[in-house]
Formats: C-alpha cells, structure tokens, sequence
C-alpha cells in the first residue's frame, strides 16, 4: 500500500487529493494535511468584502467531505519534510504540528511515499509596516474572516459619505513585489458599484495603486485581446473602463509603508509620494510558508528543495538570465523535484522561474516588479496532472511523470467582477493562451494567440461568474460526477 500525503487543501491540493483517490481507490493513502479546517472559493471572497455574499456561502467543512471520500484529514501545519528519512527509518516523512483540534500543539512525523507541497502563499503584511488588517491599517480580501472586516470598514466610509464627508478610497497592492493585481482590480470596481448603489458616489474619490508597470499588466505583462471592435491591448481596453467608472489609477508604484490615514509609495523614477485615505485595501506580497527540508542525519538542505522565496524547486530553467532571454520553455511541466523524485510543488507553492512581466526597479532598487499569478484555473491544472501522474507511478510503476500542465502550454480563462447584481451586476470576461507568452510562436502578439485572447465585458460575463461560483463549490464537494466539471 502507498501512502501519498498533500500539504494543503486549496484549489490545487484538494484538487489532487480527489483524483488520487478516485484514480487509487482503497488500496491506497491519500493524507491530507492542512492547518485550515474549511475550504475557501477564495475568488469570492471579494463579494463577501463588499457585503453581498454571506461568508458562510464561500466556504465549506473539509472534514465530512474527506471522511466520505475515504481521504485522511489532519488539522495540522507541515514544518519540515525529510525526503530521505531519517537515521531510524529511511522511509520519507513529513513533520507537522496540530492546529485548532484537540490535539493542538502536538507534533507527528508522517511517513510518505509520494508527496505534494500545495501550501499555498504566506501572507507577507510585515513586508510592508503599517499593511494589513492585524496589526496595520488597511483591509484585506485574503481569508474570509478578512473580507468580513473589509466589508464592515466599507460600510463605514459609506455611512461617512450619507452624512456628507468625502471619503478617498484606495485599493491595491501594498508591496512592489505583490501578485494578484487581478483581485484587487475586482475589488476596486466592486467598491466603486456599491458606492454607486448607495447613492454617493459623487462623495468619494476611488484610488486603483498598483506595481503593474501599466494598467491591464496582471502579472502577466498585458495581453492582446481580440474583441469585437477588432484587436486592442489589454492596457487601452483597461484605461477605457477606468475612465468609464472615473477611478483613479497609480502605476508603478511600490508601496513603503501605510500610516493610519497616509500612505506612502515610491515610483520607478523613484520620487517619493503620499496618499491620503479614508479606507483602504491593499493586498500583501507572497513568499512561500515556513518549510525546511532536512537529510537522514539532520543536516539543513532547504537551499536544495526551496528557493530563497521559500517556494517549493520544481522542473524549472532557473538559469539567471536576462529578462529578454526568459522563454515559455522555461516554465515546469511536471512539477516534479527535481532532487527527490516523489515529490512534487503545485499552485502558488511551486517557485517560478522568472517573472512573466518585465520586472523594474527604482534607482536606488526598490523592486516594482508584479510576481507570476498562479491560482485559479492553472492551480486546478497543475493539481489534477500531478495526480495522474503519481497514480500512474503507483498503478502501473511509471518511472516518470505522464501528465504535463505547462502554463507555457496552457490557456486560462478569467471573469474579473466588476461589480454584482441581479440585473447591474457586470464582469470582464479574459482569456489567453498561452498564460506565459511564447515570443517564438506569435511574435506579433505579445506572445499570445490572438484569436484566442479575448475580452469582453458586460451583465452576461457576471452571471457566468456567479455560475462558476456554483459550479466550484460544487466540484469542491465532490458531489456526483464531480469531475466532470473542468479545473
């Protein structure tokens, strides 16, 4: 019997723990350890940030879900893995300590023959003095216990505005190193909605701070759309409907610290700013959780299995080059290590070898360079592959991995709310292939298939949104024929 243990429980861990044992039946493990006891649709988290969706709707127990697939939970944070065992078991194992149970504080090392680091991100707020909503003076959409505050400190700048004080409202990222501009992009467009929707918008004055070097960057260094009006850059489709909802945009910029009513930013050029606010949602960099990784006779090779980021080493060229010299063939494939063959490092745990947008950096070398996104559809991607390939080496004694999900080979599609509503909700709906561009193949178009980067915007985009919603909490249930609903 083969025992394989995943290190977390978000979209690509239980991704990866519902096809191991759908592929592996009862004849194997599947152990999944993670320090959260729920699941979290996390794209939703934003409604739940502006007061429209409950936070109960966005999240589910994973306990029963895991007890009725046959799939062993523990409560627990990993700390350390030990890839060739240790002095008195030369057998693989995890250590982890337990978390919000009875067993809280307890430690145990599990033993493994196949492992998947999906731990996700580390929230990095102290990155930034003064970020973040523990300790700091800006909301988050992070978690759901986040976006509940948000929601609240919202409702408190809209009560301010009713009795007729103006409100300066600024969401984004709050660290030149930050990913997921695409969420805080929803997010200010949710915000600016709702103050629409309570009549004040008039009052306020709404701030979009971003590191993206332009508007429409997400990390991904822009896009090409084909739409209906013919071909456009994702920065001129994006500046269109800034100036449509009249939200202000900063770019390039690199967050330094917030005070309690200030924040303050420095640009490329590296001039120095302030911005007042009233509220503000800025988002936090990622680094890779607190895992060390160490031989049979104890000694340190986290430098081996992690990079400096603390994200997981995988099939990747991180050959230091040139930004011009990055290819789409330097993106891992597998996602397997490629020290220890067993085990593997999937979403936003595995390291990238290189940006995707054209990294910056001020004169004195504040770095504004926007991290690879890597959630959503391709987490659910390189989860399901990694499955399918430990499953194959388990079933059929395959001495390498079968199943690929290169986001230089993978296309991905996004709807970014821009606001909800029965019948004013409305959503950007963009897709592109390949997610890394491929210079290469399609010199013409930054990289990408134009026929297949598209965009478009309107109320039918937003209930496609709210059906996806739906459908992945659905999938993540694993109610009947589950799989048949596409990561």
């Amino acid at each position: 019997m083969a025992r394989v243990v995943v290190l977390g429980a978000g979209v690509s861990g239980h991704t990866a723990a519902l096809y191991l044992k759908k592929k592996l039946g009862k004849e194997h493990e599947v152990v999944v350890i993670s320090p959260n006891s729920q699941w979290n649709w996390i794209p939703s988290n934003i409604w739940v940030g502006v007061g429209k969706m409950a936070p109960e709707k966005v999240v589910f127990p994973l306990a029963p879900i895991y007890r009725r697939k046959g799939i062993e939970f523990r409560q627990a944070k990993a700390v350390g893995i030990l890839p060739e065992g240790d002095a008195g078991d030369a057998r693989a194992a995890v250590d982890v300590v337990y978390t919000g149970t009875t067993r809280t504080g307890e430690t145990e090392r599990i033993r493994y023959d196949y492992l998947i680091n999906a731990t996700g991100p580390k929230l990095k707020f102290a990155a930034t003095p003064g970020l973040g909503p523990d300790g700091g003076y800006t909301a988050s959409v992070c978690t759901p216990s986040h976006a509940v505050d948000a929601a609240q400190r919202l409702a408190d700048a809209i009560i301010a505005l009713r009795a007729g004080t103006p409100q300066t409202l600024v969401v984004g990222v709050g660290h030149g190193t930050c990913t997921c501009e695409g969420a805080a992009f929803e997010y200010a467009f949710n915000v600016e909605h709702e103050l629409r929707a309570a009549g004040v918008r008039d009052k306020a004055e709404v701030i979009y701070l971003t590191n993206e070097h332009e508007l429409g960057d997400f990390g991904v260094g822009g896009m090409v759309f084909d739409t209906r009006d013919g071909r456009v850059s994702s920065e001129a489709w994006m500046a269109s409907l800034f100036r449509e909802r009249g939200i202000r945009a900063i770019t390039q910029a690199a967050v330094t610290s917030v005070e309690p009513d200030v924040i303050n930013y420095t640009q490329i050029d590296g001039s120095t700013h302030t911005q007042p606010y009233d509220f503000a949602m800025l988002l936090p960099p990622f680094g890779g959780v607190d895992l060390t990784a160490t031989d049979r006779y104890g000694a340190d090779i986290t430098a081996e299995v992690f990079a400096p980021s603390g994200f997981m080493r995988v099939d990747a060229d991180y050959t230091a080059r040139p930004f011009e010299e990055w290819t789409a063939s330097d993106w891992p494939k597998t996602y397997q290590n490629p020290t220890y063959g067993n085990i593997f490092g999937v979403g936003i745990a595995f390291a990238p070898p290189h940006q995707i947008s054209r990294p910056y950096a001020t004169p004195d070398g504040i770095a504004i360079a926007a991290a690879p996104p890597r959630t959503g559809m391709p987490s659910g991607a390189m989860g399901k592959a990694v499955a399918l390939t430990i499953s194959d080496m388990i079933l059929t004694g395959a001495p390498k991995p079968t199943h690929t999900a290169s986001m230089g080979e993978m296309g991905a599609a996004c709807i970014a709310s821009t606001g909800t509503g029965l019948l004013r909700g409305t959503a950007a709906a963009m897709a592109m292939s390949p997610i890394v561009p491929d210079y290469s193949r399609y010199p013409s178009t930054d990289g990408r298939d134009a026929t297949e980067t598209t965009g478009d915007i309107g109320l039918a985009a937003h209930w496609v949104k709210r059906l996806l919603h739906t459908a992945f909490i659905y999938k993540a249930k694993a109610l009947p024929l589950w799989y048949l609903i596409p990561e």
